[in-house]
């Protein structure tokens, strides 16, 4: 007996639908200015920094961890700057500009 059989005789009365499920929409608050992406190197190892964000901290944080899942790399929140661990300049302003936002690419 499959997962499929087992939940019409747990709910027999359930109709699945066939729609796909929609994409939710951004929460995140956009704005005017553009967030400034600049490289740096502490340590001797490169480091990506995210600044200027003016909405609430837990709306940066959230973009933090979307940015770090999607180049699978570390980082951290902390003094209002998200910090990518590697170069990623490029590949975090197309990732900004589709969600919406606009940037600004500083240094180098």
């Amino acid at each position: 007996m499959d997962l499929q059989d087992q939940l019409k005789s747990l709910f027999p009365d359930h109709v699945p639908s066939e729609e796909p499920l929609k994409e939710t929409p951004s929460t995140v608050w956009l704005q005017d200015e553009p967030l400034i992406c600049k490289y740096e190197k502490r340590k001797g190892k490169p480091i990506t920094i995210i600044e200027g964000y003016n909405g609430a901290d837990s709306d940066f944080k959230q973009l933090a961890k979307e940015i770090k899942q999607l180049l699978s790399v570390g980082g951290s929140f902390k003094n209002e700057q998200i910090i990518i661990q590697g170069d990623y300049r490029d590949r975090i302003m197309k990732f900004l500009q589709e969600k919406g936002f606009k940037t600004k690419r500083v240094g180098g």
